[in-house]
């Protein structure tokens, strides 16, 4: 049997009809850039995060950029992130012009650490990007106390987490922090047919300069106030996502029944340990990611078998040789490294089918322990 990490096909199968008739009616009228459908999306995505303003770029990674410059973060500035994670996160950092500070994680819900925060906090310290990962908030109430007693601003990284919910605020992943970032890249909870980004923010001061920063730093067709980036949401990838937008929250229960039903299978092995779901917030199962000891055993006996499993991330950011020049060492974040060692993420989308999880799970539980 194959089992695939993601099955797209089937998603676009549930929208297709509805698809293409937007992308007709986008292609008829030619208005490719900026075109009503970014508008709609933007305004139908705010409000699903219960945010004032939204506004619509080409991606995640300048979504986190574009939210650290409106902030006027830059050179001589210090951002803290997790050592854990996509690498995206740390880039904006680097490309606003400040320095990313890697903080370790918990080691149940992956997501940075609370405690680790206060432990690399600095004079130059301006802002903190918590990474809500593999589809769970991160513990934002602690968060946002340590960024109210210093004085920093907190952006949030939601690119794995659509439609989570952080149960003591009874807030969605992007509404908590002073922006919430968003990727919309295909295989996402809410996915594009191609790069796509958000963000959401409640000031109305921001949303202004953001949708200026966006498109060139124009404030009229060819007057620039500032200078800006080329980072537009395309018209038809906003038809893709309004159209999916209108499931999301159907295809989340989808994934979590899914999760349901592979952790009944993992539960008594011992020498496994599935995901961990907070008391603080729902899990969306962007990812569902195991622990294990012998992971590349695992890995390549699920390959041989047909199923597409992956590592993620099986380098922390502070060991990357793009952030050599940071100084930091092996060891430095030590559960960080431990869970990048052993955790093994296995095929997770809506569409899964029950045979399909038992297969998978059969076959972790032939070669684990």
């Amino acid at each position: 049997m194959k089992v695939p990490f993601v099955d797209l096909g089937m998603q676009y199968r549930a929208v297709r009809k509805e698809a293409l008739q937007g992308i007709d009616r986008v292609c008829k009228r030619s208005n490719f850039i900026l075109g009503d459908e970014v508008r709609r999306f933007e305004q139908e995505f705010s409000a699903y995060c219960r945010m004032r303003y939204a506004v619509g770029l080409n991606s995640g990674s300048d979504a986190l950029l574009l939210s650290l410059l409106d902030l006027n973060i830059g050179k001589n500035d210090e951002v803290i992130v997790p050592a854990f994670t996509f690498i995206a996160t740390a880039l904006a950092v680097s490309h606003s012009g400040a320095r990313p500070v890697f903080a370790d994680i918990d080691d149940k819900t992956y997501n940075i650490d609370p405690a680790a925060i206060k432990k690399v906090i600095s004079k130059r310290t301006r802002a903190i990007i918590p990474v809500h990962l593999f589809g769970q908030t991160a513990d934002m109430n602690q968060i946002l106390k340590i960024a109210d007693k210093y004085g920093l601003k907190v952006i949030e990284d939601c690119a794995q987490a659509h439609g989570a919910v952080y149960k003591p605020r009874k807030k969605r992943a992007g509404s908590m922090g002073e922006a919430g970032c968003f990727s919309f890249y295909p295989t996402k909870n809410l996915g594009a047919f191609g790069d796509g980004g958000m963000i959401v923010i409640n000031s109305k001061k921001a949303y202004r300069r953001l949708r200026i920063l966006r498109d060139t730093g124009r404030s009229s067709h060819y007057m620039h106030t500032v200078k800006g980036y080329n980072s537009r949401l395309d018209t038809l990838q906003a038809v893709a996502l309004r159209l999916k937008l209108r499931h999301l929250d159907k295809w989340n229960k989808m994934r979590q029944a899914n999760a349901r039903i592979y952790t009944s299978l993992f539960k008594a092995h011992p020498d496994i340990i599935y995901p961990y779901e907070a008391a603080y917030s729902s899990h969306v199962y962007h990812i569902y990611a195991l622990q294990v000891k012998n992971r590349s055993r695992v890995f390549e006996h699920l390959k041989k078998k047909g199923i597409g499993a992956m590592v993620h991330y099986p380098v922390p950011l502070h060991l990357q040789k793009a952030y050599k020049d940071l100084g930091y060492m092996r060891g430095d974040f030590p559960i960080a490294e431990r869970i990048a060692r052993r955790i093994i993420s296995l095929p997770m989308h809506p569409f899964l089918k029950r045979s399909q999880i038992e297969y998978v799970a059969g076959e972790v539980l032939r070669v684990s322990g």
